[in-house]
């Protein structure tokens, strides 16, 4: 990562059990480098339970704490609170959960925690489906896509659920979605959020090539088009209502181009795609108007030039 304006010291040590092209590995690595040593995670069941390796092979350089699938808000709280008590009030605290443990089995934790604003930060990393246990459906899913319990003969029929406009109704601190493929951005908001005392929300898209069943080395590729596409956009949300866009795509791409590299998509037909197409754009122009209403313009988005 010689090319990035990002920190160099590296808190994952290599030789850890993810995949070929990981999107959930390289988000561990990204957010450590801007969390630093003092830190310490909490990680409930999901792949990173696996990732991570066994105790004394631990990848980590920094403690982890391994607990139940619905409880990381909960547990992180409860080390937080912990680590206050003896003096350590400057640790940085982290949950880090799958898509599956966050939009789905843990949701009534978090939504505790962020009601009560406990000083944590929480991260999903967001696969779009159960990918540690054989890639059943959550309904992080989007509408459309293949999984083994949406075959193609019933595909994901539901839109994917809006988890950030769930925490923005919380009115927490501040919340964040970020991508692999754009790592100086990643660590910006994650240095933000460590900075900021209560609740904290991270939405990371994380790519999965077994579970999107796509070539290992097109992750990164398919995680930035799916920015360029509106489909992931990058953005920023304090205290529930000052929305602040982060990345503007130069030429917003249409969704086919995202689509077609991927096969959990490849049984969609033309109709269906420009359904998908209609979604996304539904989406992109609201989140440009609370932009607009937060900032009084459109014009202050940036559209980085290495990005393009």
């Amino acid at each position: 990562m010689k090319n990035w304006n990002i920190p160099q010291d590296e808190l994952l040590y290599s030789g850890h059990a993810a995949c070929q092209g990981c999107g959930g590995a390289l988000a561990m690595r990204l957010a450590l480098k801007a969390l630093g040593e003092n830190s310490v995670a909490t990680i409930p069941a999901c792949c990173w339970t696996i990732i991570s390796g066994d105790v004394l092979y631990h990848a980590l350089k920094i403690p982890v704490f391994h607990t139940a699938f619905e409880t990381a808000a909960i547990s992180a709280t409860g080390l937080k609170a912990g680590l206050t008590k003896r003096g350590f009030k400057d640790t940085t605290v982290f949950a880090w959960a799958g898509d599956g443990g966050t939009f789905d089995i843990g949701i009534q934790a978090i939504s505790g925690a962020a009601e009560r604003n406990e000083d944590i930060i929480y991260f999903v990393y967001d696969n779009e489906a159960y990918m540690n246990t054989g890639i059943q459906r959550s309904s992080a899913t989007p509408w459309g896509a293949w999984t083994t319990t949406t075959p193609v003969k019933h595909p994901e029929d539901k839109p994917k659920k809006n988890i950030d406009e769930i925490l923005a109704a919380h009115k927490i601190p501040y919340q964040a979605t970020v991508n692999v493929a754009y790592p100086e951005d990643f660590v910006r908001k994650v240095k933000k959020a460590k900075e900021i005392k209560g609740f904290r929300f991270i939405h990371i898209l994380a790519p999965c090539p077994p579970g999107w069943k796509m070539p290992s080395d097109i992750s990164i590729q398919v995680a930035r088009l799916a920015t360029q596409t509106g489909i992931f956009p990058l953005y920023e949300v304090e205290n529930g209502k000052h929305y602040t866009v982060s990345y503007l795509p130069p030429k917003k791409l249409p969704v086919a181009e995202y689509l077609k590299l991927q096969g959990r998509f490849k049984h969609l037909t033309e109709s269906q795609v420009e359904y998908i197409q209609k979604m996304v754009d539904e989406n992109w122009e609201s989140l440009l108007r609370k932009h607009e209403l937060t900032h009084g313009t459109l014009e202050n988005i940036p559209r980085p030039e290495f990005y393009r």
